[in-house]
């Protein structure tokens, strides 16, 4: 007769049905034992580990905090530049773009074109 796949045919009875639910708690209760040391041996490091994690956030806590502060200052200076700058940038900007469209009608109307740089009407 020809053995199944999971190995030999199990054992018919009480006697090796008990014997493999003996097998059975023997590993469970070992492997209960292994879990127990390794928690109790890794409870330090654990402890160890999670503590420099704490030191290392408060140590970045501290570093943003100092550069929140001296960045303070820098930003409102910058803030006051573009206050006091930005009209007379917006100003010479629009300048700009006047005469740019001015030299482009002259341009167009020189050759005779009545459109503008992007086939659009003159303004």
């Amino acid at each position: 007769m020809d053995e199944p796949k999971g190995g030999p045919e199990p054992e018919v009875g009480g006697e090796g049905e008990a014997a493999r639910a003996r097998q059975a708690r023997e590993w469970l209760a070992q492997l209960q034992q292994m879990i127990d040391q390794l928690a109790e041996q890794a409870a330090p490091v654990v402890r160890e580990v999670g503590a420099k994690a704490a030191e290392l956030a408060a140590r970045a806590a501290e570093v943003a905090a100092a550069a929140a502060e001296r960045a303070g200052p820098l930003a409102h200076r910058a803030a006051d530049w573009v206050e006091e700058a930005g009209p007379v940038v917006a100003g010479r900007t629009r300048q700009l773009a006047e005469e740019l469209r001015r030299t482009a009608r002259s341009a167009g109307e020189g050759r005779g074109e009545s459109e503008g740089p992007r086939g659009e009407g003159s303004d």
